[in-house]
């Protein structure tokens, strides 16, 4: 949390992320009429468990550009974890860590290679012109490559069988299966929401029906989601979020090709290239995972000081700073090694932010097309997928 802006910004756009699968064929295949109900009950009642397949993600949430700065390192993708070297920087861990390497996903478009053999099996690889990021599961190890600096990340986590250990696999916003993601997005379907069926749609060469998800009202910047979903095995293929401002969608994601057979065991299989430097995870992931499932369901496990405020599609989050950890805080000089760093980052801070006024004092405003974020002078912030009018009605309702 050392620096808000970004990391707070970077962390709700990656949690939306996790709602998804775009790239539609064009055509209106003639199917049977379905309700909207019944093409919910045919998502849930899907019991596909192998795929394999190319998906392409677009993301355009008009993120400032100095936000892409803020992962770092010298791999092509982005990742936080090295230099142009290959050699890790100094504390910052493996150029293949997946913390790292998966912020590539808030920008722009990727290529992604996926694969899945029921709930122990996902491999999903990002291919750029350069080099190729593959993170890999099968049964209780997790492997991630980074080609570009030829190095290799190792973390081992509990089966999914394993009992009482449901909860300690893969963050929920694991890129595995378009299934899992459509799931987590229609989560959000509650009262204040509008559910329909909008027509038909080819993808990746399959017929599919169009669900169309709608916020009703409310402090939202969500304009609609639609999901295809296969006609045939009721497992979404396309997901497509719209801000309420309208223009190019700010997230599309969907199968360009798709395959349901079962992928071959070698796909799930990894041992590092000769001469790779290889970073072993020696975190305590029971403990880890633990303070994980108290943070709540937002998709933003792990952090301290976490508070979710409202429900449904006008949720924020709360999140508490400690002192000294945002530039320019309260909490009084940038000193030693990081000010110098501090003043540059505020520099930035208060270039792009709007100055805000309120009970809660004062404080600035960081806007996308998607998500917004406001952090107060005293070290707050309050951050969702909701307008700026929302965010400062909830920092003056926690100031009393």
């Amino acid at each position: 949390m050392r620096y808000a802006v970004p990391v707070a910004v970077a962390g709700v756009a990656a949690a939306t992320i996790s709602l998804v699968p775009a790239l539609a064929d064009s055509g209106n295949p003639d199917l049977p009429k379905i309700t909207a109900e019944q093409l919910l009950t045919k998502i849930a009642a899907s019991d596909t468990q192998t795929i394999s397949g190319s998906v392409k993600i677009t993301t355009n949430l008009g993120l400032p550009s100095f936000l892409g700065g803020a992962t770092g390192g010298g791999s092509p993708f982005g990742g936080a974890g090295g230099d142009d070297s290959g050699k890790g920087r100094k504390g910052s861990g493996s150029a293949a860590d997946p913390k790292a390497q998966l912020t590539q996903l808030l920008a722009g478009s990727h290529t992604l290679h996926v694969a899945a053999d029921g709930p122990d099996k996902q491999r999903v690889s990002i291919v750029e012109k350069a080099a190729e990021y593959s993170l890999i599961h099968n049964g209780d190890q997790v492997w991630a490559y980074d080609s570009a600096s030829n190095q290799a990340y190792h973390s081992t986590v509990p089966r999914s069988g394993t009992a009482g250990t449901d909860r300690k696999q893969l963050p929920k916003d694991f890129p595995s299966t378009p299934q899992a993601a459509a799931q987590q997005a229609l989560k959000a379907a509650g009262p204040n929401t509008s559910v329909s069926v909008d027509g038909t749609a080819k993808v990746a060469g399959r017929n599919a029906y169009q669900l169309l998800v709608q916020p009703k009202g409310g402090d939202s910047t969500v304009g609609a989601i639609r999901v295809a979903v296969d006609a045939s095995t009721g497992v979404p293929l396309k997901f497509t979020l719209t801000p309420r401002t309208g223009g190019k969608a700010a997230i599309d994601i969907g199968f360009t090709k798709v395959d349901f057979g079962k992928p071959a065991e070698s796909t799930f299989r990894f041992t590092p290239p000769k001469g790779a430097k290889v970073t072993e995870d020696t975190a305590d992931g029971s403990a880890r995972d633990d303070r994980a499932a108290e943070a709540g369901k937002s998709g933003l496990e792990g952090l301290d000081g976490l508070n979710i405020l409202g429900a449904e599609w006008n949720s924020i989050a709360e999140i508490k700073v400690p002192k000294g950890a945002l530039p320019g805080s309260d909490s009084g000089e940038q000193s030693g090694r990081h000010g110098r760093n501090d003043k540059a980052v505020q520099g930035l801070i208060d270039s792009f932010g709007k100055d805000v006024t309120g009970k809660f004092g004062s404080g600035k405003i960081f806007s996308t097309r998607l998500v917004n974020a406001l952090i107060t002078d005293n070290g707050t912030v309050y951050v969702g997928a909701v307008n700026q009018d929302a965010l400062v009605r909830a920092a003056d309702a926690a100031a009393g």
